[in-house]
């Protein structure tokens, strides 16, 4: 398989989305799996760059047994962006989702700040997560210096500083700027490094710099659920890649030695995502987990 054909971690979808308005905002959004089965809700990373393809590709393997959720969040990918790109708000769109899919439950799963989103969404409705699965994320915005050190340590590239730091705290330009530093810190992301992929990647990313700014100058800087996650008492899977530079492996141990009914997982041959370098592997846990810990249904989702 190729990369993309894998798990397009920064790809524009290319499937077909219903358009679904929430809280006011019409989203992108896929439903996959059988009807009747629990319902997985997705969260994808890196808001403003992001989108519903990387999670169609590496959760959508569940839809064999599970109703699996995809979708691209407010302001991202092809969903509109009126409002506020708020964790609240943010959060307030997964509970929709969940509301509009007619479950009183849901598994929760997102990679990066996706993850960020998930534990969001576990503390603020607590009473609506089954189980939690996360990939690759950070309790707080204590990564944001490590990440720091990383690029400027990395043998790989020499990073333009300039362009990391604005990209870093939400103070791009436009698309084309965002576009311009992203393209900057993409060498930084995979254990095995192609250069000839870098900018295959940069062309297929879709850029939506306000939610990028506003996630990054305004979410970011207050963002820390440390003292909160010991509330989170439903499992949680953390899962990691050994050679992660923008969520090291000590974030994602952080949330384990606070999350009480949790168990971390790192993967030793990948960077920031595990999904795509040790896809078998990746997958076979995440579904390992899930049988073991999955309830009983109370009730079946209205038909969609």
């Amino acid at each position: 398989m190729t990369e993309n054909a894998v798990s397009p971690e920064f790809a524009a979808a290319t499937t077909t989305a219903q358009r679904v308005v929430i809280n006011g905002n019409e989203l992108a959004v896929e439903v996959l799996g059988p009807e009747g089965a629990p319902v997985i809700i997705t969260h994808h990373g890196a808001p403003g760059l992001g989108s519903r393809a990387e999670p169609r590709a590496s959760f959508g393997r569940l839809a064999d047994e599970y109703r699996v959720v995809v979708f691209d969040a407010r302001g991202s990918g092809e969903s509109e962006g009126s409002g506020t790109f708020s964790h609240e708000q943010w959060a307030a769109d997964i509970d929709g989702l969940r509301a509009w899919m007619g479950v009183e439950t849901i598994i929760m799963a997102g990679g990066s700040y996706g993850g960020f989103m998930s534990m969001e969404y576990a503390i603020r409705y607590p009473e609506r997560v089954t189980a939690m699965v996360l990939r690759d994320t950070s309790p707080d915005n204590g990564n944001a210096h490590l990440a720091r050190e990383n690029a400027l340590a990395s043998d790989r590239v020499k990073v333009d500083m300039e362009k990391f730091d604005r990209i870093d705290v939400g103070q791009v330009r436009d698309n084309d700027d965002l576009r311009d530093c992203w393209r900057e810190i993409l060498p930084l992301y995979d254990f095995s490094y192609d250069p000839s992929s870098v900018e295959r990647k940069v062309q297929a990313t879709p850029y939506r710099y306000e939610a990028h700014n506003y996630a990054f100058s305004v979410n970011l800087p207050a963002y820390d659920l440390k003292p909160q996650l010991p509330s989170v008492t439903v499992p949680t899977l953390i899962t990691v890649g050994r050679h992660d530079w923008i969520t090291p492996v000590s974030c994602s141990q952080t949330i384990a030695d606070l999350i009480p009914n949790s168990e971390l997982v790192v993967f030793e041959k990948s960077g920031h995502s595990p999904q795509i370098e040790e896809v078998e592997l990746w997958t076979s846990t995440v579904r390992e987990f899930l049988t073991r810990t999955r309830l009983p249904r109370e009730e079946s989702p209205v038909e969609r």
